[in-house]
């Protein structure tokens, strides 16, 4: 049996006050190379489902962000999920990677932050799939 492999990737930039989103930009992998993702009325229904599990768990980072105090200057989100040719979920990757403004995170930060991601309404369906990783890295400029 086969496997479908979907990657996504957001850019992200913010501005005060609450790391509010000033610019957004959503790539899809297709065919070997990174292109536009333009979400409208005619994108591919599973694509769709692919950002909006980026999309809650960066929503999910960025307020779990402002409830620790931390700053966001930008992010990079990328997502994986890999399917059965019968579009059975076999593996869901998301990891981000944020830049602060300033400030130093803690492991309790990081640990609090990817656990409000993993509770975010969209992955709390997704718990069937046999394996799932969430991770975030922060980086100070």
């Amino acid at each position: 049996m086969g496997e479908r492999i979907f990657r996504m990737q957001m850019l992200c930039g913010y501005q005060e006050p609450d790391n509010m989103v000033a610019s957004l930009q959503v790539k899809v992998f297709e065919d070997d190379e990174w292109k536009a993702f333009d979400l409208n009325a005619g994108s591919p229904g599973f694509l769709v489902f692919v950002y909006a599990v980026l999309s809650c768990q960066h929503m999910h980072m960025r307020l779990g962000c402002v409830d620790r105090g931390l700053h966001l200057d930008s992010a990079e989100g990328d997502i994986e999920i890999v399917t059965t040719d019968d579009w059975m979920i076999t593996k869901l990757r998301v990891a981000f990677s944020a830049q602060l403004r300033e400030g130093d995170v803690s492991a309790a930060d990081v640990d609090t932050i990817v656990q409000r991601m993993k509770n975010c309404p969209v992955s709390r369906n997704l718990t069937f799939a046999p394996h799932s990783e969430t991770s975030l890295q922060f980086h100070t400029c």
